[in-house]
């Protein structure tokens, strides 16, 4: 090959050679490059439409929920508490509305001025506010039981972040009067004491619900399907008569005060139904205040605190004597002091050498009882007692009410029977001492105890023959006689008869010379028995006897509350004021 050749090819050779490297050729995409671009892109939007399925269709129950966590709520619709009425339909519990203030820490916005307005009318110190909002979180509640009046004022405040939220709160109209029948409710609306934890189930209600979507700053924009209506609580009629039960309190208080006695019952019953018209004590307590109650104040001590009865079972016990024909209102006994066992039996200062039996009942003798009891045999005497329901709970569905002690007739000795004769040895409450007295007051029947309205009371239990307890009605008319232990017991207008009792408290296994506890227990009208009302006096000072402390509160109690139920009197007013006006008011047990 020639130079020329060579020298040709080589310039072709190497012109070649720039072709290829040249700036032009390089900047082309290899064909790997866009093949991974496209399956990248591709991949990203597979990703997405399996995350897209996995969202709205593996796992859309999930995601569904948890959207509605952060927007939907559901608000609770509270249901107002049943009442709690009198005989009467007069209200003694009653729920008004009292919404609860609720505050959103995230949404909280208010200026100084509101802020002040804010701790003013709720009684909101400023730290608690900054407590609430240090505290974080969507909800947190500020106030309970708002008045109404007081949560209107709030809402025109017009602050960010505060909800008031639908709520209930507890009045007792009669308030202290009868509070330990109706007892209270604490904040979440819940009885206590009384009726309202009696018939908690009854009177609470079921509360509903609402289901809403709220936007960022927790508005309510939509509801989510239908709501839950509440369903109020039912109410709750007693036999208790307001006008009665407010009466008796004040009277119980003022004997307390008056005698500065440690505390004081009184229950009054319908003689022919056992129907509960009061049942009052005095100390007291306002169920609405919630501070400062004390054990002394909530106890319902007509129902839940027994004691030895004293000389009101001897009635009872000369009943059961002329029931079995042992005896007649007109004979004649020995009551002289006699030995019982190591007990000497007297009946101190107002003793006699002989009384007849009505005038056993009507000098309220010790000795004269104890005689009338030995005749008895123990068994009968035991029965009785259980039979007047002493020992035995009473059947009213009230909290606490109290059993008493009545020792089983086959273990008493002689000078134990002796004692339980004038009502030492065995114990019963207040409660349970009126409704013995029914045995009388219906012609022998033991009438059964009701607190409720509508409720079947069990049957009535005979006791007496008829003849008995109009016998025995007419000796216990003398107590309240210018003769007997209890003058001061006479109702203006009313025949009136009872028995009078005087006990020592018993203390650390013995008999406290100095503590005393004054009954009344009687019956009125004589002839056609309306009302039962038992008395009950605890410590009084100074002054003990039951014919000069209880029996007071028996004549005003029993006079206004036969006036209450329409009785018409069946005495001469002028006639018995001048036999009250008589001295010598008895100093008898």
């Amino acid at each position: 090959m020639s130079w020329f050749s060579r020298k040709a090819a080589g310039s072709q050779s190497v012109r070649g050679v720039n072709y290829s490297t040249s700036p032009l050729l390089a900047s082309k995409t290899p064909p790997w490059r866009s093949r991974f671009l496209v399956l990248l892109v591709g991949s990203a939007f597979l990703l997405l439409i399996g995350r897209a399925v996995f969202v709205q269709v593996i796992e859309a129950e999930f995601f569904q929920k948890k959207g509605e966590e952060r927007f939907a709520a559901t608000l609770n619709l509270p249901a107002s508490r049943g009442r709690i009425t009198d005989r009467h339909g007069q209200t003694l519990a009653v729920s008004v509305n009292a919404p609860t203030l609720s505050i959103n820490p995230g949404q909280f916005k208010a200026t100084d001025a509101q802020r002040r307005a804010l701790f003013s009318l709720i009684n909101l110190k400023p730290q608690e506010l900054q407590a609430r909002l240090d505290e974080g979180g969507a909800y947190a509640v500020l106030r309970r039981q708002l008045d109404d009046g007081v949560a209107q004022q709030v809402r025109q405040l017009g602050i960010k972040g505060l909800t008031l939220e639908p709520g209930y709160l507890r009045r007792y109209p009669e308030n202290e009067a009868a509070a330990h029948v109706v007892g209270f409710t604490d904040t979440e609306d819940k009885g206590q004491e009384g009726i309202e934890l009696a018939f908690q189930s009854q009177l609470q209600g079921h509360g509903g619900s609402r289901g809403v979507v709220r936007d960022r700053l927790g508005r309510v924009v939509e509801d989510l399907g239908e709501p839950v209506d509440p369903r109020n609580g039912r109410d709750v009629e007693l036999t208790i008569d307001s006008k009665i039960q407010a009466l008796a309190y004040q009277r119980i208080r003022d004997a307390v005060q008056k005698h500065h006695a440690k505390a004081g019952s009184v229950v009054v019953l319908d003689a022919q139904t056992g129907e509960i018209l009061a049942l009052a004590n005095y100390p007291s307590y306002l169920p609405e205040e919630r501070r400062n109650r004390s054990g002394a104040q909530l106890r319902n001590r007509a129902i839940t605190d027994v004691f030895e009865p004293g000389s009101t079972v001897k009635p009872f016990v000369v009943a059961k004597a002329l029931e079995l024909g042992l005896t007649q209102p007109d004979q004649v006994l020995d009551t002289s002091p006699f030995m019982v066992g190591p007990l000497r039996v007297n009946d101190g200062n107002h003793g006699r050498p002989s009384m007849s039996v009505t005038q056993i009942i009507q000098k309220s003798s010790n000795v004269g009882t104890v005689k009338l009891a030995q005749r008895l045999e123990t068994r009968d005497m035991g029965e009785m007692y259980a039979a007047l329901g002493f020992g035995t709970k009473p059947q009213i569905g009230f909290p606490g009410a109290a059993t008493g002690k009545l020792r089983p007739w086959r273990g008493w000795k002689p000078v134990e029977k002796a004692t339980m004769s004038y009502g030492y040895g065995l114990s019963a409450s207040l409660l349970q001492i009126a409704r013995a007295y029914t045995a009388i007051a219906r012609d022998g029947e033991l009438a059964p105890l009701t607190l409720v309205k509508g409720e079947e009371a069990m049957p009535a239990q005979r006791i007496f023959k008829p003849e008995t307890a109009r016998a025995m009605r007419q000796m216990l008319r003398g107590t309240v006689s210018t003769d007997g232990t209890a003058p001061l017991a006479q109702p203006v207008g009313y025949s009136a008869g009872g028995k009078t009792g005087t006990a020592e408290k018993q203390e650390n296994g013995g008999y406290n010379s100095s503590k005393h506890r004054a009954w009344f227990s009687g019956i009125s009208p004589i002839d056609n028995p309306r009302v039962v009302v038992a008395v009950m006096v605890d410590e009084p000072t100074g002054v003990y006897f039951g014919g000069l402390v209880a029996a007071p509160v028996f004549k005003t109690v029993a006079e206004q509350a036969l006036r209450s139920l329409g009785v018409a009197p069946d005495l001469e007013i002028k006639a018995q004021v001048v036999a009250q006006a008589a001295p010598g008011a008895a100093r008898n047990p």
